[in-house]
């Protein structure tokens, strides 16, 4: 079991393999950040939003958990409108959980 919420149905093949991908890191920690951005989110990316969740998916799991979290500074090149996104997402879901 992979914990997507969301279908594959009715996405285009790139954005099914990059929900898969999403959920299937390495790491559980990242696996939960970006599947569950990609549930909420893959099918509403622009084109452009893609070409920079295809970069972020070939960062290290550590490497860009840290960067989502806040725990390091994202490196020049990396930064973008999308990671400030997932770093919004991943704080909102956060703040969700029960404690």
């Amino acid at each position: 079991m992979t914990g997507s919420t969301r279908s594959s149905d009715g996405l285009d093949e790139r954005r099914r393999r990059l929900l898969f991908r999403s959920w299937h890191r390495g790491i559980r920690e990242t696996d939960l950040l970006l599947g569950g951005f990609a549930d909420k989110h893959i099918a509403d990316l622009s084109d452009a939003e893609l070409d920079d969740y295809e970069k972020l998916l070939e960062v290290r799991d550590h490497d860009l958990y840290a960067w989502v979290t806040g725990e390091a500074v994202v490196p020049a090149g990396y930064e973008s409108a999308l990671l400030d996104r997932m770093r919004a997402f991943h704080h909102a879901s956060r703040a969700e959980r029960p404690r």
